[in-house]
Protein backbone atom coordinates (compact mmCIF):
# COMPACT_ATOMS: atom_id res chain seq x y z
CA UNK A 1 0.00 0.00 0.00
CA UNK A 2 1.24 3.52 -0.76
CA UNK A 3 0.66 6.86 0.85
CA UNK A 4 0.99 8.94 -2.30
CA UNK A 5 -1.51 11.60 -3.38
CA UNK A 6 -2.20 11.47 -7.09
CA UNK A 7 -4.44 14.33 -8.10
CA UNK A 8 -6.19 13.94 -11.44
CA UNK A 9 -7.84 16.76 -13.38
CA UNK A 10 -9.60 15.90 -16.65
CA UNK A 11 -9.87 19.06 -18.74
CA UNK A 12 -11.12 17.32 -21.89
CA UNK A 13 -14.12 14.97 -21.56
CA UNK A 14 -12.90 12.82 -24.45
CA UNK A 15 -10.42 11.18 -22.05
CA UNK A 16 -13.27 9.80 -19.93
CA UNK A 17 -15.11 8.63 -23.03
CA UNK A 18 -12.07 6.90 -24.56
CA UNK A 19 -10.57 5.09 -21.57
CA UNK A 20 -12.56 2.90 -19.22
CA UNK A 21 -11.72 3.27 -15.53
CA UNK A 22 -9.52 6.28 -16.34
CA UNK A 23 -8.77 7.37 -12.78
CA UNK A 24 -7.65 3.89 -11.74
CA UNK A 25 -5.34 3.62 -14.76
CA UNK A 26 -3.77 7.01 -14.04
CA UNK A 27 -3.15 6.11 -10.39
CA UNK A 28 -1.71 2.68 -11.21
CA UNK A 29 0.61 4.08 -13.92
CA UNK A 30 1.95 6.90 -11.76
CA UNK A 31 2.45 4.48 -8.86
CA UNK A 32 4.32 2.09 -11.18
CA UNK A 33 6.63 4.92 -12.23
CA UNK A 34 7.27 5.91 -8.62
CA UNK A 35 7.85 2.31 -7.55
CA UNK A 36 10.51 1.70 -10.22
CA UNK A 37 12.30 5.05 -9.83
CA UNK A 38 15.86 4.57 -8.56
CA UNK A 39 15.87 7.88 -6.67
CA UNK A 40 12.87 9.63 -5.21
CA UNK A 41 12.07 11.53 -2.03
CA UNK A 42 11.16 9.43 0.98
CA UNK A 43 7.73 9.50 2.53
CA UNK A 44 4.42 10.59 1.14
CA UNK A 45 4.54 12.10 -2.35
CA UNK A 46 2.11 14.17 -4.41
CA UNK A 47 1.79 14.14 -8.20
CA UNK A 48 -0.73 16.15 -10.21
CA UNK A 49 -1.91 14.84 -13.57
CA UNK A 50 -3.78 16.99 -16.08
CA UNK A 51 -5.44 15.30 -19.04
CA UNK A 52 -5.86 18.12 -21.53
CA UNK A 53 -6.00 18.75 -25.27
CA UNK A 54 -3.42 19.73 -27.88
CA UNK A 55 -4.01 23.52 -27.68
CA UNK A 56 -3.48 23.49 -23.91
CA UNK A 57 -0.29 21.45 -24.17
CA UNK A 58 0.95 23.56 -27.09
CA UNK A 59 0.46 26.72 -25.00
CA UNK A 60 2.33 25.19 -22.04
CA UNK A 61 5.10 23.93 -24.31
CA UNK A 62 5.49 27.39 -25.86
CA UNK A 63 5.39 29.22 -22.53
CA UNK A 64 7.72 26.95 -20.54
CA UNK A 65 9.94 25.32 -23.15
CA UNK A 66 9.92 27.83 -26.02
CA UNK A 67 8.53 25.20 -28.43
CA UNK A 68 5.37 26.34 -30.23
CA UNK A 69 3.90 22.90 -30.86
CA UNK A 70 1.92 20.28 -29.03
CA UNK A 71 3.59 17.18 -27.65
CA UNK A 72 2.30 14.02 -26.03
CA UNK A 73 3.43 14.66 -22.44
CA UNK A 74 5.02 17.45 -20.44
CA UNK A 75 6.47 17.13 -16.94
CA UNK A 76 6.98 20.03 -14.59
CA UNK A 77 9.03 19.03 -11.52
CA UNK A 78 8.13 20.95 -8.38
CA UNK A 79 10.73 23.20 -6.82
CA UNK A 80 11.96 22.10 -3.39
CA UNK A 81 10.03 23.85 -0.65
CA UNK A 82 9.57 23.79 3.10
CA UNK A 83 6.56 21.72 4.11
CA UNK A 84 4.49 21.44 7.25
CA UNK A 85 5.04 18.22 9.21
CA UNK A 86 3.24 15.28 7.64
CA UNK A 87 2.52 17.04 4.35
CA UNK A 88 3.27 15.06 1.17
CA UNK A 89 6.27 16.16 -0.88
CA UNK A 90 5.03 17.65 -4.17
CA UNK A 91 6.89 16.07 -7.09
CA UNK A 92 5.24 18.12 -9.81
CA UNK A 93 2.76 17.97 -12.67
CA UNK A 94 2.34 15.68 -15.67
CA UNK A 95 0.23 17.04 -18.54
CA UNK A 96 -0.97 15.00 -21.54
CA UNK A 97 -2.52 16.03 -24.87
CA UNK A 98 -5.55 14.04 -26.05
CA UNK A 99 -5.30 14.47 -29.82
CA UNK A 100 -1.57 13.70 -29.91
CA UNK A 101 -2.06 10.61 -27.74
CA UNK A 102 -4.86 9.30 -29.95
CA UNK A 103 -2.87 9.93 -33.14
CA UNK A 104 0.30 8.26 -31.80
CA UNK A 105 -1.64 5.31 -30.45
CA UNK A 106 -3.20 4.71 -33.87
CA UNK A 107 0.11 5.20 -35.72
CA UNK A 108 1.86 2.75 -33.40
CA UNK A 109 -1.01 0.23 -33.38
CA UNK A 110 -1.19 0.30 -29.58
CA UNK A 111 -4.25 0.49 -27.35
CA UNK A 112 -4.79 4.06 -26.13
CA UNK A 113 -4.78 2.98 -22.48
CA UNK A 114 -1.38 1.31 -22.92
CA UNK A 115 0.06 4.42 -24.57
CA UNK A 116 -1.40 6.60 -21.81
CA UNK A 117 0.10 4.36 -19.12
CA UNK A 118 3.48 4.48 -20.86
CA UNK A 119 3.54 8.26 -21.04
CA UNK A 120 2.35 8.59 -17.44
CA UNK A 121 5.25 6.38 -16.33
CA UNK A 122 7.58 8.40 -18.57
CA UNK A 123 6.36 11.72 -17.17
CA UNK A 124 6.55 10.46 -13.60
CA UNK A 125 10.14 9.34 -14.10
CA UNK A 126 10.99 12.85 -15.29
CA UNK A 127 9.54 14.22 -12.03
CA UNK A 128 12.04 12.14 -10.05
CA UNK A 129 15.03 13.22 -12.09
CA UNK A 130 15.26 10.73 -14.94
CA UNK A 131 16.22 12.27 -18.29
CA UNK A 132 16.52 10.72 -21.74
CA UNK A 133 17.93 13.83 -23.41
CA UNK A 134 21.36 13.74 -21.74
CA UNK A 135 22.69 10.97 -23.96
CA UNK A 136 22.13 7.48 -25.29
CA UNK A 137 23.06 5.72 -22.02
CA UNK A 138 20.54 7.81 -20.06
CA UNK A 139 17.86 7.24 -22.69
CA UNK A 140 18.42 3.46 -22.57
CA UNK A 141 18.34 3.49 -18.76
CA UNK A 142 15.07 5.42 -18.73
CA UNK A 143 13.53 3.11 -21.35
CA UNK A 144 14.50 0.09 -19.25
CA UNK A 145 12.75 1.62 -16.23
CA UNK A 146 9.65 2.33 -18.32
CA UNK A 147 9.57 -1.23 -19.67
CA UNK A 148 9.91 -2.66 -16.14
CA UNK A 149 7.21 -0.39 -14.72
CA UNK A 150 4.80 -1.20 -17.54
CA UNK A 151 5.42 -4.93 -17.11
CA UNK A 152 4.06 -4.62 -13.56
CA UNK A 153 0.83 -3.36 -15.16
CA UNK A 154 0.72 -6.18 -17.71
CA UNK A 155 1.58 -3.82 -20.57
CA UNK A 156 4.04 -5.03 -23.21
CA UNK A 157 7.32 -3.30 -24.06
CA UNK A 158 6.34 -0.12 -25.93
CA UNK A 159 9.69 -0.05 -27.73
CA UNK A 160 9.41 -3.56 -29.20
CA UNK A 161 8.74 -3.77 -32.94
Amino acid sequence: MNDHDIDLAVEDDRWDEAIPDLESLVIRAVEAGLAIAPEKPKGSLEVSVLLADDPTVQDLNKTWRGKDKSTNVLSFPAAPQPLPPGAPTPLGDVVLAYETMVRESAEQGKPLQNHLAHLLVHGTLHLVGQDHELGEAEAEAMEALEIAALATLGIPDPYAD
